[in-house]
């Protein structure tokens, strides 16, 4: 567990488990016939249908044998090196394990696990009836992913009196913060505000004793779908063992991310993390809510809240989502902390995400260049590629986000837009054919992405030998633009069709899963969601780790926080095929370093942009410290400064502020209309850098070209 996520401000409400039973009748776990079942044929599967066709050997038996591990004891402070050395031998044998359909090794170390969990808890109290003094200059080194386990027990126990200090230091002062704030008014959930008031040795028990009660209380089936997925995360880490139950929660995860909160979630040290904000859905709407930031408790309505950690996915979703109209409180973890003490409460009134809030946008800017000529620039917005797939194949005139923007560009076009910013900024994808058809508008025909599979390579090309848009276009990015997004920017960056701005890189995804049965007649088995794909750019480099490099790089918060492909363990390597049969058009080659340099020289001189990447630098510096400090005294003002930080970050650009020409027709039914917290969160219109800068590209552009009397397009191809 990281030290971030138990440390948190919260009271821990009982859970609806089974009783717990007597020490000396405790159940003892073990595979059922489905379990061994389900190992033997993902034993088979893997080698066969991953892309990679990597046989299952002992180098995967042995990076399984560490994911399960790490999935168990994240921080590595439970178990002791003794432990990893007594099991390390059986590591490269677990392949030859899983054919024969022997999962024991699953459950010895579980209940090792356990054991060592019952240990910490008993020891944790001891603590906290010595109790620990905060004013000597102590610190804890936090990020313990790679840190070795502890040697002996005596070092066991000098790790965790550091850890439970460091909780104690941190609850400490989200309690003092949590005061400050109710004084203020800014809590308004009435539990969480009686929470403020206990003390932190409270809170900190009623941690560990929770943990160690859903640890107790899960079965033989959670064990085995936690560690046949470690073999599947072995080949890269988007490919998963889904258990009958686990393949159902993940499609009922997916259907009720767009029916509750309109959040897409996965597991990140026990906590469940934010991926994406859905376009169009409350916490869209509602601003707060941010891709990094760890939900570690939920309370519904003005109820107690109750801790979602170290809970499956799937349950915590369950908690989150529910009725449209009620209210969701969300105790969360803020992506940029790094004290551990900006504890942050959300709520949330729960929704639909309606298909015409996460549309693609216009709008159009009369934008004054650095040489006093006005221009003409249209701005499209495009959250998803979004197709209505059921209706495309029933022949109907279905609705998809490449058939909206070619209706944007024709309205953009008539109404004298000279240029456009195509904004793909948190767009993480969607449907590959609407990317490949949306690419096309912007020039003749040719390919524009290439898929490795088992059995080749294929280029697939521009269906419509059309362009619907002959002007200058910048592409904005940030590194939560992936798949889909990373095909359309990469592709028009390789034609020099466009000019890439934003993030140092995008998210770096290039990679496709398949959902298959393990088994076509025993159910019983479940389902792999398995990599059997891969994008390359035209030009053959690989989307995979690299994602697009933009050529301008403004940078955003994201880039502060771990977040990107290249993170992820195990991910597959960059490669590259042989280029596709394409060539370069327009002028954008001849003018690429020119727009750069007065780009590079707009940011250098400008005052706020100096203030603005400091503060990201603050951040990132504080983000990557390996320790932090145990005097409550330091402590209070770096949660201070922190705070102070986010206040200011909140006030710098972000990419939230574009105002559309031509909104959505707003609801009449007063019940639908915006909460004032929505309201209030549309109003704060703050500046932003990136579409800004973008606009001065485009203005530098039209005036170059000018200045070389090639005014306005693009020429066609010959």
């Amino acid at each position: 567990m990281n030290f971030r996520i138990i440390s948190v401000a919260l009271i821990l409400a009982s859970l609806s488990l089974p009783p717990r039973l007597h020490a000396d009748n405790k159940p003892i776990l073990a595979p059922n016939a489905d379990h061994v079942r389900a190992a033997k044929l993902l034993a088979l599967n893997l080698p066969l249908r991953h892309l990679s066709r990597a046989p299952l050997s002992d180098a995967i038996a042995t990076n399984a044998f560490s994911i399960f591990l790490d999935s168990l004891d994240f921080e590595h402070v439970y178990f002791l090196q003794s432990d990893i050395e007594d099991l390390k031998p059986a590591a490269p044998q677990l392949d030859d394990q899983l054919r024969a359909g022997d999962l024991s090794f699953a459950f010895r170390v579980y209940d090792l696990f356990k054991q060592r969990v019952e240990n910490r808890v008993a020891y944790v109290k001891e603590l906290l009836d010595k109790g620990f003094d905060v004013t000597k200059d102590e610190s804890y080194n936090w990020k313990r992913k790679d840190a070795p386990y502890a040697a002996n027990v005596e070092e066991w126990d000098e790790l965790w009196r550091l850890k439970i200090k460091n909780e104690f230091v941190a609850f400490t002062v989200s309690r003092k913060i949590g005061g400050t704030e109710l004084e203020e008014g800014s809590v308004t959930n009435a539990s969480l505000a009686a929470q403020l008031k206990m003390s932190p040795d409270e809170r900190i028990l009623k941690n560990y004793e929770q943990f160690l009660t859903v640890l107790q209380d899960n079965d033989a089936n959670w064990v085995t779908e936690r560690f046949l997925n470690a073999f599947a995360r072995a080949y890269d880490p988007h490919s998963d063992y889904l258990s009958p139950w686990g393949a159902e929660d993940f499609e009922i995860g997916m259907k009720l991310s767009l029916q509750g909160i309109g959040a897409l979630l996965s597991t990140d040290d026990g906590a469940a993390k934010v991926e994406r904000i859905i376009p169009g859905g409350p916490a869209e709407r509602d601003g707060r809510l941010k891709a990094g930031d760890k939900i570690i408790a939920v309370a519904q309505g003005d109820a107690e809240p109750v801790s979602i950690l170290h809970w499956p996915l799937s349950k915590a979703v369950r908690l989150i989502r529910g009725e449209k109209g009620s209210k969701v409180v969300l105790t969360v973890i803020p992506a940029d902390d790094a004290s551990g003490a900006a504890l942050t409460t959300i709520d949330i009134v729960r929704d639909e995400v309606k298909l015409e809030e996460q549309a693609a946008k216009s709008d159009m800017r009369t934008v004054t260049g650095e040489d006093g000529v006005e221009h003409k620039i249209g701005i499209i917005t495009l959250p998803d590629f979004y197709a209505d797939l059921r209706g495309l194949g029933s022949g109907r005139d279905a609705r998809s986000s490449s058939k909206d923007v070619k209706r944007l560009l024709d309205t953009l076009r008539n109404d004298g837009a000279e240029a456009l910013v195509l904004d793909l900024r948190n767009n993480g994808g969607g449907s590959l054919m609407d990317a490949i058809q949306m690419t096309g508008l912007f020039f003749l025909d040719g390919p524009v992405v290439q898929v490795r599979d088992q059995r080749r390579v294929q280029a697939l090309d521009d269906p419509d030998p059309t362009m619907e848009f002959r002007g200058p276009v910048a592409v904005l990015v940030n590194r939560l633009s992936a798949s889909a997004s990373e095909i359309l920017a990469g592709a028009l960056q390789d034609y020099s069709r466009a000019i890439i701005i934003g993030d140092s890189k995008t998210h770096g995804k290039g990679t496709v899963q398949t959902l298959l049965p393990l088994s076509s007649v025993n159910t019983n088995v479940g389902q792999i969601k398995i990599t059997t794909a891969s994008f390359y750019r035209i030009a053959g480099g690989s989307t995979q780790l690299r994602g697009v490099e933009p050529d301008i790089v403004i940078p955003s918060v994201l880039e502060t926080m771990d977040i990107g492909e290249e993170t992820l363990p195990h991910a597959l390597p960059w490669s590259q095929v042989a280029p596709a049969d394409y060539s370069a058009i327009g002028d954008l080659p001849n003018l690429r370093s020119e727009l750069i340099e007065r780009s590079r020289n707009r940011l250098d001189h400008s005052e706020k942009f100096t203030t603005y990447t400091n503060l990201l630098s603050e951040i990132a510096r504080r983000q990557k410290a390996p320790s932090i400090t145990l005097n409550l005294d330091t402590r209070l003002s770096l949660a201070d400064s922190e705070r102070a930080m986010r206040k200011a970050l909140d006030a710098e650009p972000t990419a939230e502020s574009v105002e559309y020409a031509h909104p959505p027709e707003t609801n009449s039914d007063p019940a639908a209309q915006p909460s004032p917290a929505d309201a209030q969160a549309k109003d704060k219109k703050r500046p932003d850098f990136v579409l800004d800068e973008s606009l001065q590209v485009l203005c530098d552009w039209l005036s170059l070209e000018e200045s070389a009397h090639t005014i306005g397009a693009v020429q066609p191809q010959s």
